[in-house]
């Protein structure tokens, strides 16, 4: 329970920033929140870099080879990251907000834009340097924010493109002669410049769908000009003759185009060098594609969103563009070639309510504000499908026992089941009466479905087959707050806000009650998994643990002092001094029944080891800054007579388009009533994973996965003096593989393991499986588990599985209720690769019908020719016999 880390972030794809490929082109980098998640285009599948900056990820960058990642976020404080090792080398802070940030192509320096000055500094190492960040210099002459920022090819010159609608080229070294140019032409801000043709053009874009093409033109006295450029050239400062160039001429204004997207403002621009390509994003939604040379030709305009596109970028080949929209949280990544989609990713529009686990862990259902369920899958990250069927916010959500359906609960009352074969919302439940559900609990057969309301206080229940109403269950007097099925017995625990928990007979010909009276309200309740104990969370903070059979009360634990953390900016008293947000509204039991996770309205998670009633650990989900109630303690530095500086909506949009309000004709001046406000950090449900080697909470980051970090744990058994990496590799080079073997299990080193493992020859594979002693075989199976999820001898592993459980399977039977993890763990590796080698083989079925047909058709060539072969050799024999007899 203490080697749970931080694994992975599903629920939002995309919150704000840039975004990034990778030097190769098959990864994309996305900011999300304080954190950057990463995109593997090429394996389908997405992981969280384990960092967190102090706010809101603003921009981000890579060094040209791929091994330095450079994290900025809203105020200015940055990261430095070992990208391949994923490890944090240093923090600076650039003291002022960062509207763009870019390494030099040689990777040499990285150019920074501060308000309206641009700092250039020299790009530091790998190694963690004392002070790794040098100036450079600074450049100034812009009246406005500096915006963007393009290097030249040779890292010697840059592009910055102001909001004072001047774009403006610098030197990085001190040139004789050269003055920085402006280029001045514009009527709104720039969006983007770039250098093109060898660093004879620039291109630069403007707000309102302006494109520039500015010429280089040398100057009569030019000779004169290079010669003493050239000899005042000091050593080492570069390609003389390129300055030379650029010193000794002058940018001319060449032509003007126009995109012509009518109401629509360009909100972010990028050109693609080798093949010319200029990729634009408007403020409606939609994007352009438009070749460069000769007259900026539009490839083709598409519309991939209802809402502005915040940024783009484009992959290394030219063949990918990745799009981003913050206000939907959308990704995407389009193939223009052949005008397919390589990724479509969205996450929840509001905020994530209810979160559940298949029964084989493999997928997680998550439901939110915006009525939308989302189904995730564990190992990629991804979400497959999405049910919109609902109108109102999500409240609850379940897995069918046999995990082909899920079922959730809405405020607009209704119970929908979905089917997860064929995607399709296949049942529809429904009160006589017009009313809201807020829980939803399913039996162990998934046959029975039942759901509590927010008024008038009843618990509906249904069939899941039929879809009618069996029965209403009336007794409380206050709203439903949660619902659990016993997973033993036929037995239905309900909480509600009267204080009570009551707990129903679902199956008995009258119905019997039994009520387990607390002293507060009563938020969440929930059975262990053996059905023997109920857990009760209530809105003083306490956990209540029931003995279902006799209904006596057996434990209690205080839970007010450890959920206590983070004060609001506008908290008038200390977390510790408040009285909100100390309850738990969401708890469930491990695997084994032994500890609880519990969560609530704050930054903190809990597990509880129940026997014992302690505190083993306490998770902070976040440390964003930008999130309310993730300090414990307040500057008063930021607290005015007006309030909290934080509160004081001082920034206008930057945008026109921002500030306006469309949702009533004529409105020209906005909403005057909008406030900006800020989210506040909580969790609304938490829930374990089936085999008990991960959690997650649905909080305001989105969906958190906490799994074990096994790579760290070193839980040796039953050693002695013999037992070393030496003696276990010379075992097994000599053929002593069974011996090996059970001494790496001693030794529990999964390197050492997987070595011996895959040195065994598969004939002898049988015979070592049966005399592994039954005290290692749970840890031989977990092993084996994760070896099945990675490694590529799919044959090997195959024969494994089914040689232990031949052996094996009478102990492993009896032992069933110590295995559950380990079995699901292993199930879920299967289900995996079973699955992922049926969806290669149905994309090959006609190549493989192929292949087999040129292999069955090389062997009749074959057969055909050994005929032939043999004809000829008997006619031959025939022919010497008839000349010999002649002779």
């Amino acid at each position: 329970m203490f080697s749970y880390k931080f694994s992975n972030l599903c629920g939002t794809v995309y919150r704000s920033g840039n975004l990034i490929f990778t030097p190769d082109g098959n990864s994309l980098l996305s900011p999300v929140g304080n954190r950057v998640s990463v995109f593997d285009l090429i394996n389908n599948a997405c992981y969280t870099l384990p960092f967190e900056n102090r706010k809101d990820v603003s921009r981000i960058h890579l060094s040209p080879d791929g091994r330095l990642l450079l994290s900025v976020d809203e105020e200015g404080f940055a990261l430095l990251i070992n990208f391949p090792k994923r490890i944090v080398l240093h923090h600076f802070n650039f003291k002022a907000p960062v509207n763009d940030v870019k390494f030099s192509p040689d990777g040499r320096y990285i150019a920074v834009t501060h308000n309206r000055k641009i700092q250039v500094w020299q790009a530091p190492g790998l190694s963690c340097d004392v002070s790794p960040f040098v100036l450079h210099r600074t450049y100034t002459g812009s009246y406005d924010d500096v915006v963007s920022l393009t290097w030249s090819d040779d890292s010697r010159f840059f592009l910055a493109g102001s909001k004072d609608n001047n774009a403006r080229l610098y030197s990085i070294h001190p040139i004789p002669g050269f003055v920085p140019v402006t280029l001045s032409g514009h009527k709104t801000k720039l969006i983007n410049c770039f250098f093109a043709n060898n660093m004879r053009t620039i291109y630069t874009i403007s707000h309102d769908g302006t494109v520039i093409v500015w010429r280089w033109s040398p100057m009569e006295d030019s000779t004169s000009v290079k010669q003493e450029i050239t000899r005042g050239k000091g050593e080492g400062e570069g390609d003389s003759a390129s300055d030379a160039v650029l010193a000794a001429g002058k940018w001319t204004l060449e032509s003007k185009h126009y995109f012509k997207q009518q109401g629509a403002k360009v909100v972010c621009a990028e050109l693609h060098h080798d093949r010319q390509l200029l990729v634009v994003g408007f403020s409606t939604g939609v994007f352009g594609l438009y070749e460069t040379l000769p007259t900026f030709n539009n490839i083709h305009t598409l519309s991939i969103s209802q809402k502005k596109i915040d940024t783009l970028c484009v992959n290394s080949t030219g063949e990918w563009l990745a799009f981003g929209s913050a206000k939907l949280g959308q990704l995407l990544v389009w193939e223009w070639q052949s005008e397919t989609q390589i990724l479509k990713q969205q996450g929840h529009f509001f905020d994530l309510n209810v979160v559940a686990y298949s029964p084989d862990g493999h997928n997680i259902a998550t439901g939110g504000d915006d009525g939308k369920v989302k189904l995730w899958n564990t190992t990629s990250a991804f979400c497959f499908v999405t049910f919109t069927e609902h109108t109102g916010p999500i409240t609850a959500a379940s897995f069918t026992p046999q995990g082909n359906a899920v079922v959730t609960a809405s405020l607009d009352g209704s119970v929908r089941a979905f089917d997860l074969v064929r995607y399709r919302n296949f049942r529809v439940m429904t009160s006589p009466t017009p009313v809201q559900f807020t829980s939803l609990a399913l039996d162990p057969s998934g046959e029975i479905v039942c759901a509590g309301t927010l008024e008038p206080f009843d618990i509906f229940v249904w069939s899941l087959q039929t879809g009618k109403l069996l029965d209403i269950l009336s007794g409380h007097e206050g709203p439903i707050s949660s619902l659990s099925f016993s997973p033993s017995q036929p037995l239905l625990a309900s909480g509600s806000w009267d204080k009570t928990v009551r707990v129903w007979d679902m199956f008995a010909r009258k119905a019997k009650t039994e009520t387990f009276q607390h002293t507060s309200d009563v938020l969440t309740v929930a059975f262990r998994p053996d059905g023997k104990e109920l857990c009760a969370a209530t809105l003083s903070g306490q956990l209540s643990f029931w003995n279902v059979a006799d209904g006596i009360l057996v434990a209690s634990i205080e839970g007010r002092r450890d959920i206590i953390g983070g004060r609001k900016i506008e908290d008038r008293m200390t977390s510790k001094n408040s009285n909100s947000n100390k309850h738990f509204n969401s708890v469930c039991y491990s695997a084994d029944g032994l500890c609880v996770l519990a969560g609530g309205n704050s930054k903190y998670v809990c597990i509880y080891e129940v026997p014992h009633k302690i505190l083993l650990r306490k998770f902070q989900l976040s440390n964003n800054r930008s999130l309310d109630g993730v300090l414990d303690m307040l500057n008063s530095k930021d607290m005015t007579e007006a309030g909290p500086t934080q509160m004081i909506d001082d920034l206008e949009a930057s945008d026109l388009d921002d500030r306006m309000d469309d949702s009533l004709p004529g409105a020209k001046r906005g909403d005057l009533s909008s406030r900006r406000v800020r989210k506040a950090i909580r969790t609304k449900c938490v829930r374990f994973s089936p085999n008990g080697r991960a959690w997650c909470a649905a909080s305001t980051e989105g969906l958190l996965i906490y799994s074990l970090d096994e790579s760290l744990t070193f839980d040796p058994m039953e050693l002695d003096i013999e037992i070393t990496r030496e003696n276990i590799l010379k075992m097994s080079y000599q053929g002593e593989h069974a011996r090996a073997l059970v001494m790496s299990l001693r030794l529990n080193e999964s390197p050492l393991i997987r070595a011996v493992y895959e040195h065994i020859p598969p004939a002898q594979v049988p015979l070592v499986a049966q005399s592994v002693p039954l005290p290692f075989l749970q840890r031989l199976l977990s092993f084996l588990a994760s070896q099945v999820e990675v490694s590529v001898h799919l044959d090997l592993n195959m024969l494994w599985c089914l040689s232990l459980f031949n052996h094996h399977g009478r102990y492993l039977k009896d032992n069933s209720s110590k295995c559950i993890t380990t079995f699901r763990a292993l199930q879920k590796a299967l289900t995996k690769q079973h699955t992922d080698l049926a969806k290669l083989c149905d994309e090959n079925q006609y190549s493989l019908e192929y292949l087999c047909s040129v292999g069955q058709k090389q062997q009749q060539q074959a057969a055909e020719a050994e005929v032939t072969d043999e004809l000829v050799d008997i006619e031959q024999d025939a022919l010497f016999t008839t000349r010999t007899s002649l002779f």
